[in-house]
């Protein structure tokens, strides 16, 4: 299968390792870094860069903010699969509530590749073709460097986006009764070295329906995963299992309660990291989610239709989006 990937230039998270995970899955895959201007205008860079029949699939992991605007053309792409890491937002209060959905509508014959189990059980709900692949973490860079852990209740992390209020409220309520140290670090070696300092890592996911991609980092890096609790259906299909490899709360007061028995028994403390160390390890390498993303995109796509006369002239001319 010959794919065309399409990927940010600039994006906060470190995301070469899965790249590279979905492309050595591939028989052929030209991944391609579209800066913002480029992101911004696809169908002059399809135009000038791009032969569409050269290309059994192609995998866009663009920015949502860019892509929603040019819809018009989106649609008319052939053997089109979306990678989304962000659809959760779809179903939060926050500015794109409802607006993935809204975009899918537009082309329903399209492949969603979802991060999240429930975010991709309501989008098959809505009639879209939507498959789960979670995130993981980067195999290359993150690990348990066996070291002695200094900080025993951490978070890193941002806490200002408007779909992190949840989380920046449990944050600030728990710091006023334990001592939590929560920070934040540079990419790499920094973000690395922090992780490994830390033996409780707080996940205050609040509200979002999926686990994010920090999740599976703190458990790589031998952290005891403390996480807020996204529900059985997500827990099962990502093997989270409560007090073996991950500890799971709803309230402030139980997360406080586990903790405390946990203080007093550090042998069950060392089980639950290295359990959830070897679940990381196991399934949610970015090794591992580059071969699920291939295969995720292996089915047959749902036939598009033929694009009317209007619609192909725009394409020859590049007109307006």
């Amino acid at each position: 299968m010959k794919v065309l990937f399409l990927v940010q230039a600039q994006q906060r998270a470190i995301l070469d390792r899965l790249y590279e995970g979905i492309a050595g899955a591939s028989a052929s895959c030209d991944i391609r870094w579209l800066g913002s201007d480029e992101q911004a205008n696809l169908r002059q860079y399809f135009r000038e860069n791009v032969d569409v029949a050269h290309y059994d699939r192609i995998l866009f992991f663009l920015r949502f903010k860019k892509e929603v605007r040019q819809w018009r053309f989106i649609r008319s792409l052939p053997n089109l699969v979306i990678l989304e890491h962000d659809a959760y937002q779809n179903y939060i209060p926050c500015k794109y509530t409802g607006k993935f959905s809204a975009h899918y509508r537009r082309m329903p014959w399209v492949r969603i590749i979802s991060s999240g189990f429930e975010v991709a059980r309501r989008l098959r709900e809505e009639g879209f073709d939507a498959h789960f692949v979670s995130k993981g973490y980067d195999q290359a860079l993150l690990r348990d460097l066996s070291r002695e852990r200094d900080i025993e209740l951490g978070f890193v992390g941002s806490t200002k986006s408007g779909a992190y209020s949840g989380r920046k409220a449990l944050l600030d309520e728990l710091a006023r009764l334990e001592n939590l140290v929560a920070t934040r670090t540079k990419s790499g070696e920094d973000y690395l070295n922090t992780l490994n300092r830390i033996r409780f890592f707080v996940s205050a996911d609040v509200g979002m329906g999926e686990y994010m991609i920090k999740n599976f980092e703190a458990m790589a890096c031998g952290c005891v995963l403390l996480a807020y609790d996204q529900g059985q259906e997500e827990n099962q299909a990502l093997g989270f299992i409560d007090m073996q490899n991950i500890v799971l709360y709803r309230t402030i007061d139980e997360l406080r309660t586990k903790l405390a028995t946990l203080r007093a028994d550090s042998a069950w403390v060392a089980r639950i990291a290295a359990n959830g160390r070897e679940l990381a390890e196991s399934r949610y390498s970015f090794e591992r989610i580059g071969e699920a993303v291939v295969q995720a995109m292996q089915a047959p796509l749902r036939p598009d239709p033929v694009p009317g006369w209007l619609c192909q002239l725009r394409n020859r001319l590049g007109g307006w989006v």
